[in-house]
């Protein structure tokens, strides 16, 4: 593939991100997005370095201040909030997904069972990545803003509510991610 076919895929996936994580709705101090979707479902589409790209892109449009964050928000003070580590969180389970997709998706492309099973495990590492990192992130940053919280308070604010809506954006990213991958590969 040309250089200009992997630009051009990167730079839609980031605006794809962004467009995605426009559509908020506020659920206390973290709000439920679509951009997790697009992220798993952009993963699956381009593949783990591509993708990854992608979300470093879209992630440095908002450092530098675009307005490309749940609410319209950008900037520095948007990964130093109690909810940046869901940002820098993306990232890192990227980066997870990818090095699971060298070490085990190459030996499971055989077959659209094969595809969407690898589509639904590696998603599950990316959520339990993408959780993990937030979680730490919001007990330590709301711990220096407003005092101690427990993990059971931060785990009850920070994914309970999102558990089934991940789910279903999941079963949602992996087909998507099957369906528009052959496209991409093609």
């Amino acid at each position: 593939m040309s250089k200009t076919y992997n630009l051009v895929l990167i730079a839609i996936s980031a605006a794809l991100i962004t467009v995605c994580s426009w559509i908020s709705i506020p659920l206390g101090p973290v709000p439920f997005t679509l951009q997790t979707m697009a992220i798993l479902a952009i993963l699956m589409s381009i593949g783990g370095a591509r993708g990854t790209v992608a979300i470093a892109v879209y992630l440095l449009m908002g450092l530098v201040g675009l307005p490309v964050f749940a609410g319209f928000k950008g900037g520095p003070s948007a990964f130093i909030g109690p909810t940046g580590g869901f940002l820098i969180g993306f990232i890192i389970a990227g980066l997870v997904y990818f090095m699971l997709e060298k070490l085990i998706f190459s030996r499971l492309k055989s077959d659209y069972k094969h595809r969407i099973l690898w589509g639904v495990l590696n998603s599950l590492a990316f959520e339990i990545v993408l959780y993990t990192v937030g979680v730490i992130w919001f007990i330590v940053v709301y711990g220096r803003q407003t005092g101690p919280i427990g993990l059971a308070a931060v785990i009850g604010m920070c994914v309970v509510p999102f558990i089934i809506p991940d789910i279903v954006k999941l079963v949602i990213a992996v087909m998507i991610g099957e369906r528009a991958g052959k496209l991409v590969r093609k």
